[in-house]
């Protein structure tokens, strides 16, 4: 399917979007003031065409104890490029360009329509029908509520993305449902060597993958063997060590056939949670 086919209903472009955002000229509108790194709400025109965008600078990064300095715009475009392979498209168009403020991640703006319950905290100790536990959390200082999440196959399709991509930061604001699809934003502390993953979406968690999973895990493998695409394009993005241990992850999903679980070294569930 054409990548300009994939873009959710109410998208302002027909044209391609990788196209769109690599050579297009980009127009600062704004800036989102909740996220932690320099965040800008853009236009980008091009040939005619024009589409709302998001551009992080790597100069508006704040620098990480566990994460090399300027690397985070890199990632993001590093977890498009696997989420591209997969087929499964759940990372919206991503691009590596220079802006107004230099070089930083530049990536299609998704409208969220709101208007599906992904996650919630319920009185229950057991989740509904349709619904997947995560754990308790706690509401306020008396009571805690059992935090659940839908089970949709689209979530958990990108529950085994970032096990893949090893992320470290799936919160509930990083979710957007628009048009029928679902998408995965914000993936800048990804590709980790060590074990990082902290997500809410681990309703799932120790269960066999499903059949569909599992071929495209083994598609990954063959996508990134030494030489193929996927793997040159992933070598400009992130360190040679990251990717040993990127096919290292997907090799233990293929084998295990099963989705991770907590490992107990690292907080499972990242805070704030959305």
């Amino acid at each position: 399917m054409p990548a300009s086919e994939r873009i959710p209903a109410g998208s302002v472009t027909t044209a391609d979007p990788v196209t769109l955002l690599t050579h297009g000229e980009l127009t600062v509108r704004g800036q989102i003031r909740e996220a932690s790194n320099a965040v800008l709400y853009c236009t980008v025109a091009h040939e005619g065409e024009e589409a709302a965008c998001v551009y992080k600078p790597v100069a508006g990064e704040r620098p990480l104890w566990d994460f090399p300095d300027g690397t985070l715009a890199q990632r993001e475009v590093a977890a498009y490029e696997v989420s591209r392979a997969t087929g499964w498209d759940l990372v919206p168009p991503t691009v590596l360009r220079d802006g107004p403020y230099g070089q930083g991640m530049c990536q299609l703006w998704i409208e969220p329509s709101g208007d599906e319950a992904l996650l919630a905290l319920v009185d229950a100790d057991e989740p509904e029908e349709g619904w997947k536990a995560v754990g308790r959390a706690q509401v306020d200082e008396d009571r805690t509520a059992l935090l659940v999440h839908a089970d949709d196959p689209r979530l958990r399709r990108l529950a085994v993305l970032d096990a893949v991509i090893n992320n470290g930061d799936r919160k509930g604001g990083h979710l957007l449902a628009a048009g029928g699809r679902l998408y995965g934003i914000d993936h800048g502390v990804t590709f980790n060597a060590e074990d990082k993953l902290r997500t809410l979406l681990w309703g799932w968690a120790g269960e066999p993958l499903t059949g569909e999973a599992v071929e495209v895990l083994q598609a990954l493998q063959d996508a990134l063997k030494e030489g193929a695409a996927l793997a040159e394009r992933l070598a400009g993005l992130i360190t040679a060590a990251e990717t040993d241990a990127l096919r290292a992850r997907v090799d233990a999903l293929v084998r295990s056939g099963r989705h991770p679980e907590p490992s107990g070294e690292w907080p499972a569930i990242p805070w704030p949670p959305v």
